[in-house]
């Protein structure tokens, strides 16, 4: 499994020196131990292996460990196998240390032979065995208890306190073994957090190889006691042993990896993520103080390729599954130092960057990856183009939980699609799920069902100064935020569900507002916003159709703005949706043209009587030689195909002449009028009524008073 960091530098470096010294001082503690021991043997004139049945019955035993441990590959940092330590375990109990080191020493020996990429591994684990038999024969001979090959332990001396002696010495070899396992064999830059899977999981592992061991070394030196020859027998549940711990090892392990890329997958994410923020948030990660200090964070980068689905339903999927495990190995290639890549499942992958610099230095890391992503990948002959977005959410500037960080980075991703610009950081404004946004949610529902939202009205004049109608805005005075903006309380409305309330509650309000003009006798047609969602809701023409019946408004006083948006989804529902209106008597107005991507095509197909051209390219008009070009043509565009043309954001004298002189037909903005509440909007509309102005003065003046940081939004 993939390793990666989980906390600052300083505790990795702290981690790496620990296992580096720390071998190297267990393989010469282990050699002086085995030297003390086999000198003080031969010193004596003792045997250093017992004879006969005996020795041979662990001689044969040995042999069938060792090959099994040859024969077994992949071994893991949490441990060497149950199957040797029971031997040497049992060994000790019955002939005392010497013995069951040279027992070690054989293992070592002959496995690092048989397995030449492996002899350092096998040459620290037994190194490790010695230290641990050291250390359960140094607690038995403080009861005084020193078995030896002269000397073996027979069954019918045990007593209970010498089992209770035994006990305490297997758990010594127990303890230091596995200490030193987990000192030297674990990775320094993937200590598992504490309190985690992935440490629940080895512990648990360790207790059921501690239990283990204690039940089946005295086993061991009984048989060896009453039955020598019957010692590799016990060959069998050893191994039996070693193979149900791999494989709870593996299956431990797969919970964590992604079986097709064999990256991490999103618990494991989740885990090291939790754990990079706890060493992050520690006392011991605060900056030094000083000018150039600055303090550590953590970044997700959620990474998402961006026409998968296309490869999945064109090549099939176990090409998709190929491709997936290209871009696997370039994300794996790409990482920077102390990085770490995870699958969190179909075409989404993750990249934790501990202890990054700043969410622009997490940027530049992403827009690394994604460029490592967008060179062509040859498959199956074919040359595939892949692109991918890629969102990013800083610790603590965004998040300081790991769940709550990778839902943000994910925010950012899609905002990355939504823009087609490849890297987003978070921004919160576009985070429809925020503490604050939700309470915004639940006031606007409250504030459409006491009647709290406003409409304003924005004429729309023509050159001759006759007023071609009024467009319905929304305002909405919060009691305690003050005035919200219209774009932030609408984007809500239309990932929550409440946008089609919303919409009824404009339209019946605008409504009203026509029906009170019309018997006041000012007839002039309002302009309401309507969103896709509204377009796609069953049975949305029969509601406004109902609508205009009950307060008896002719349909042509009615006016829906649309965008290009509405034929994104489902086209063909959109143009019988608008179709049905247009049948009832409703004009349809074509709105913020030009900044979509097939307004052309839409012109044909969308059932439109006006063409309202986009704030963005009319605020330039004076200016801009290129935006005068893009209005002209498009007002000829729309004359060649009937239908009028309106410019949004005039706001100055200069721009008013020029759209007149290119033939365009009405102008909205603050040169006209602001939008204006419904008693102020009459009393216009009256001064209007009553005076209106000729052709040659129908000019505004005195509107440069107003502020031009106005932006009418529906």
């Amino acid at each position: 499994m993939q390793s990666a960091p989980t906390g600052r530098p300083t505790q990795r470096r702290n981690c790496a020196w620990l296992a580096r010294y720390t071998r190297p001082a267990v393989l010469i503690t282990a050699a002086i131990a085995l030297l003390i021991g086999v000198s003080r043997v031969v010193a004596e004139g003792h045997a250093l292996f017992p004879g006969a049945r005996a020795g041979l019955g662990f001689a044969l035993l040995t042999g069938v460990v060792v090959t099994h441990l040859v024969a077994v590959r992949g071994d893991r940092w949490w441990g060497s196998s149950g199957s040797g330590a029971a031997l040497a375990l049992s060994m000790l109990l019955q002939y005392g240390w010497v013995p069951a080191l040279l027992i070690s020493l054989a293992v070592v020996t002959l496995v690092g032979a048989a397995r030449r990429d492996r002899r350092q591994q096998a040459l620290v684990h037994g190194s490790i065995d010695i230290l641990g038999v050291g250390a359960a024969g140094l607690t038995l001979a403080v009861f005084g208890v020193r078995p030896s090959v002269a000397h073996p332990w027979h069954p019918d001396d045990w007593t209970p306190a010498i089992l209770l002696q035994l006990l305490l010495g297997a758990v010594a070899y127990l303890v230091v073994s596995r200490t030193l396992h987990w000192l030297c064999d674990t990775p320094s830059a993937a200590l598992p957090a504490a309190g985690s899977a992935v440490t629940a999981a080895a512990l648990l592992r360790q207790g059921t190889i501690a239990l283990a061991l204690l039940c089946f070394a005295p086993l061991i030196v009984v048989v060896a006691a009453e039955v020598p020859l019957l010692i590799p027998l016990f060959a069998v549940p050893l191994i039996a042993l070693d193979r149900t711990l791999w494989l709870a090892n593996a299956r431990a392990e797969e919970q964590l990896l992604d079986p097709l890329t064999g990256l991490p997958n999103r618990q494991w994410l989740l885990d090291r993520t939790r754990a990079a923020l706890e060493e992050e948030a520690s006392p011991e990660a605060a900056p030094t103080p000083g000018p150039a200090a600055a303090p550590a964070r953590c970044a997700l980068v959620l990474i998402d390729l961006d026409s998968f689905r296309d490869v999945n339903d064109t090549l099939g999927h176990l090409t998709g599954d190929r491709l997936l495990l290209q871009i696997a190995d370039r994300i794996r290639a790409g990482l920077p130092p102390d990085a770490a890549a995870a699958r969190l499942g179909g075409d989404e992958f993750a990249v934790l960057l501990p202890g990054v610099a700043s969410a622009d230095a997490a940027r530049h890391t992403a827009r690394d990856l994604i460029r490592s992503l967008s060179a062509p990948l040859e498959l199956d002959g074919l040359t595939l183009l892949m692109e991918a977005s890629a969102g990013v959410a800083v610790a603590p500037d965004h998040a300081r939980e790991a769940e709550d960080l990778l839902r943000r980075a994910d925010v950012a991703m899609y905002a990355a699609k939504r823009d087609r610009c490849g890297v987003q950081v978070y921004e919160a404004s576009r985070d429809e799920h925020t503490p604050d946004r939700l309470g915004l949610l639940g006031d606007l529902r409250h504030a459409l069902e006491r009647g709290q939202v406003e409409l304003h009205y924005q004429p729309k004049v023509g050159f001759d100064g006759a007023v071609a109608g009024l467009e319905a805005l929304i305002r909405w005075e919060h009691p305690e935020r003050g005035r919200v903006p219209p774009d932030e309380f609408i984007a809500i409305a239309e990932t929550s569900g409440l946008m089609p309330q919303l919409t009824e509650y404009v339209l019946e309000t605008a409504l009203r507002q026509v029906a009170h003009w019309r018997a006041a006798g000012l007839t002039v047609p309002v302009a309401v916003n309507v969103s896709p969602r509204d377009v796609y809701t069953d049975g949305f023409t029969e509601a406004v159709a109902a609508r205009l019946a009950r307060h008896r408004v002719p349909a042509g006083s009615l006016q829906l703005e649309i965008t290009e948006h509405v034929m994104l989804e489902d086209p063909q529902h959109a143009a019988d949706t608008l179709a049905g209106l247009t049948a009832h008597g409703v004009k349809i107005s074509l709105d913020d043209f030009g900044t979509g991507y097939s307004s052309l095509s839409y012109l044909r197909t969308l059932p439109v009587s006006e063409l309202k051209i986009d704030r963005s390219f009319v605020a330039g008009l004076a200016a801009d030689p290129q935006n005068a070009e893009i209005v002209r043509c498009t007002i000829e565009l729309a004359h060649s195909l009937g239908l009028v043309v309106v410019a949004e954001g005039v706001e100055d004298d200069e721009t008013w002449e020029r759209l007149r002189d290119m033939g365009c037909d009405a102008v909205q903005g603050w040169l006209v009028s602001a939008a204006l509440p419904p008693v102020e909007a009459t009393a216009w509309l009256r001064g209007r009524d009553s005076d209106p102005p000729p052709a040659e003065a129908a000019r505004p003046t005195g509107a440069g008073e107003l502020p031009h940081n106005h932006q009418p939004v529906r």
